[in-house]
């Protein structure tokens, strides 16, 4: 499921970007990112206010995306996580922005671009301000489980393993990641 050509690769200390294609066009993706019930299948749910500047909340349920329970490292994952976001920008269909870990001690930011390739869609994830390098790990492996999940969804099949694959995916990055 994951290639060293899939990485995501860090911009600068604080600033990851990966770029993956998406199985479907850009308006079918763009659901999958701005409706709640779509976008709970692959990442969070919770509905994205209707004005940038905003406070919304994101609802993680890791356990629903593949039936897989988090190993005990991740044991805090095993129930549903809330977390408070802030709508920066959004163009749809090519562009949201969003707070990460909003009244955090240092939210970060998370920007999904997209542009549409025929019937795929080319996105690009930069999540930047993290604050280490033990950030930068953490959502290197979960961005790149989460798209993996996405993209198993647009093609109609059955996502499996998040904890796996993002476990494996995380000894990727910890050698890939200075």
């Amino acid at each position: 499921m994951t290639t060293k050509h899939n990485l995501g690769a860090q911009v600068d200390a604080t600033t990851l970007r990966m770029e993956r294609i998406l199985p479907a066009p850009i308006e079918r993706v763009w659901a999958y990112l701005a409706d709640s019930d779509k976008r709970a299948t692959w990442l969070a749910g919770g509905a994205l206010p209707p004005a940038p500047g905003e406070l919304f909340e994101l609802r993680f349920d890791h356990t629903s995306l593949t039936g897989e329970v988090a190993p005990d490292r991740f044991a805090e994952c095993r129930e549903p996580i809330l977390q408070k976001s802030r709508l920066l920008r959004m163009e749809p269909p090519r562009l949201l922005a969003i707070s990460w870990n909003e009244g955090g001690a240092a939210p970060s930011e998370v920007t999904f671009e997209l542009t549409p390739q025929g019937d795929t869609t080319r996105l690009v994830l930069t999540h930047s301000r993290l604050a280490n390098r033990k950030g930068m790990l953490s959502v290197a492996s979960g961005w790149h489980a989460h798209v993996d999940v996405l993209i198993e969804t647009l093609a109609g099949g059955k996502p499996q393993g998040f904890w796996t694959n993002l476990l494996a995916l995380g000894q990727e990055y910890e050698a890939h990641i200075d």
